[in-house]
């Protein structure tokens, strides 16, 4: 048979689209990518996903390596939470499935259990928006306790939102955000009590905290805890994506599942939203979990500690500039420190952009009453490689922008016509043009104008705008 491309030439090609990513491994980007700095891992990775390349994980009664290596992997990770026998759980391919399928399960023991009408998903505002989009989709009401500048939950403002309609309770260990491990001994205490059912989410955290120092209680050793999520492709060190949620017994875990007799074909049992998927991040996420061990996830966690806290106290010195509250974790936001004046301020967009013009990647992140517009840093093992060089571009950055206000978007949106019902297509690419943004506009260099942007826009017409800008991203250019 022959090709209609030579498969040197098509990796040749693929090669050059991946030259115009931002690098993934080397510390130079500070969000998405977690990095061990041990390339042998990376190796072991893929030579565990190449093996399990063909089979599919669908049915792990035909193809029973995906039972044992799904075995072994939840016996891992719930040694590490503090499960005990009664604790089990799944493989899925992210932390979004996995929150999905937490409140899947909790929307249908609340309606076994005599619920009528619509059931609430009660959550401080800090949780990871994945929570909205799995209300959305398994038909929830979404009810978000507000928090402190600093993104800090009052127990007492949680406790006055939980009713018989409440079918799930979300804490956050910690928060993306502002990586505040939320009060979850307190809340457990509450919601036990009244019988509502507790997910933690530890997507981000599930892998370094039990690795991290002095923490208070926050999963399964929580008597209340009904759910965990945690993420193999963040601080497991597996490709994406992995993620294992654990629930707290077999009857309510069975709730997770979809399962059908009810065509010509095949019975349909499916404990995930999907039914074929590949097998190699979970083989991936296996061999690592053997290769490092305990031990070696205690190593990789100490050494991302300490970037970490080089990075607090460096970010400390900066005049103009401040990390948000009190982080858990290797994660933290930092904002602009109004104790500097405003000459003195340094705005934490304009300082990221600054910050990527000399060799790293932070993440903007919008104002978000009342937690001000803050700059997003993820901290992995192999930052202690870059920390000197980091720690200078930090520095630096602020010096380049120190005084420089916060973008005003209202001239652009000043622009805009007026706008009635829905946007259609061409419409939102319009104004995404107007403002010189995608749609034929290209995405900025500097992020700042667009993240100010998104805070001045009604949040229906921003998000209408971003669907518009990434669904264009992917179309067909002929």
């Amino acid at each position: 048979m022959s090709l209609a491309e030579q498969p040197a030439d098509i990796l040749a090609a693929l090669r050059t689209l991946r030259e115009g990513d931002a690098p993934t491994h080397g510390g130079r980007v500070l969000s998405y990518v977690y990095d061990p700095g041990l390339a042998e891992l990376d190796e072991l990775a893929a030579d565990a996903a190449r093996l399990m390349q063909p089979v599919n994980g669908l049915d792990p009664t035909t193809f029973g390596s995906v039972a044992a290596l799904e075995r072994d992997l939840l016996g891992f990770v719930r040694g590490l939470l503090h499960g005990d026998a009664g604790v089990v759980g799944t493989v899925t391919t992210g932390g979004t499935e996995s929150c999905l399928l937490a409140v899947k399960t909790a929307r249908d023991a609340w309606v076994a259990a005599g619920g009528t009408g619509t059931p609430r998903l009660v959550m401080p505002a800090t949780a990871h928006a994945a929570f909205h989009k799995a209300a959305h989709y398994v038909g929830l009401d979404l009810d978000l306790v507000p928090v402190s500048a600093d993104g800090v939950v009052a127990v007492s403002d949680l406790e006055a939102r939980l009713g018989d309609d409440v079918a799930l309770v979300v804490v956050s260990a910690p928060s993306y955000p502002v990586a505040v491990l939320d009060p979850v001994e307190e809340v457990a205490e509450l919601t036990a009590a009244r019988g509502i059912p507790l997910h933690v989410d530890a997507c981000i955290g599930g892998l370094v905290l039990p690795f991290w120092q002095r923490l208070p209680k926050w999963d399964f050793a929580v008597a209340g805890v009904t759910s965990v999520s945690a993420d193999l492709h963040k601080y497991g060190y597996a490709p994406k994506g992995v993620s294992v949620l654990l629930q707290r017994g077999r009857d309510r875990q069975r709730r997770q599942y979809f399962a059908t007799t009810r065509w010509p074909g095949y019975p349909v049992v499916n404990p995930t939203i999907l039914g074929s998927k590949s097998a190699g991040p979970l083989a991936a996420a296996w061999a690592i979990t053997r290769a490092l061990g305990t031990e070696g996830f205690q190593k990789l966690a100490d050494a991302t500690r300490r970037s970490t806290e080089a990075i607090m106290t460096a970010i400390d010195r900066i005049e103009g500039l401040r990390v948000v509250g009190e982080p858990t974790g290797p994660l933290l936001a930092v904002a602009a420190d109004p104790r500097a004046g405003v000459d003195g301020q340094v705005d934490p967009h304009h300082w990221a952009d600054a910050v990527r013009g000399l060799g790293f990647i932070l993440q903007l992140q919008p104002a978000s009453d009342p937690i001000p517009p803050t700059t997003h840093l993820t901290i992995t093992p192999v930052t202690e490689h870059v920390l000197p060089e980091l720690l200078d571009a930090l520095a630096h950055g602020a010096d380049l922008v120190r005084g420089r206000p916060h973008v005003d978007a209202s001239p652009l949106l000043a622009g805009l016509p007026p706008l009635d019902g829905e946007l259609d297509s061409d419409t939102a690419a319009a104004i995404l043009q107007g403002f010189g943004i995608g749609a034929g506009g290209g995405l900025p260099d500097a992020l700042a104008p667009l993240l100010a942007i998104i805070e001045a826009t009604p949040a229906p017409l921003a998000e209408r705008l971003l669907i518009e800008l990434l669904a264009r991203l992917v179309e067909p250019s002929r």
